[in-house]
């Protein structure tokens, strides 16, 4: 029985260290990936997005939401970020980390635009 004792105790405690270190570096990669807090939103309905220029800093999260009763999508036309189509009520979101100007549309309806400035 001591025996048993001994082994349980000696897995135990490389087990937990192991999971004490995953915890914490979970915990890590967590803040790192976090935006700064900031967030927008732009409204697609009646095929426009609105507002068509949304200004935020770099961090941001923006967040579009299809209130059209048509699938969309949101493309960048640099190549940045692409949404699937996206239903009534769908979301799409992307986190801008770097300043700049992203010009975007919608590809099943082309005239559809807006931009994104990040600063």
């Amino acid at each position: 029985m001591t025996r048993n004792k001994v082994w349980v105790a000696g897995f135990t405690a490389p087990l937990m260290i192991a999971m004490l270190l995953l915890i914490g570096e979970s915990a890590r990669v967590a803040a790192n990936d976090q935006a700064s807090g900031a967030t927008a939103e732009v409204k697609i309905d009646n095929f426009s997005f609105g507002p068509q220029t949304v200004t935020v800093p770099v961090g941001a999260a923006v967040t579009w939401i299809n209130r059209d009763d048509i699938p969309h999508t949101v493309v960048s036309t640099d190549g940045v970020f692409k949404s699937k189509v996206r239903g009534t009520d769908e979301t799409f979101s992307y986190t801008f980390t770097k300043a700049g100007t992203y010009p975007y549309f919608c590809s099943v309806h082309p005239k559809m635009t807006g931009k994104i400035v990040v600063q």
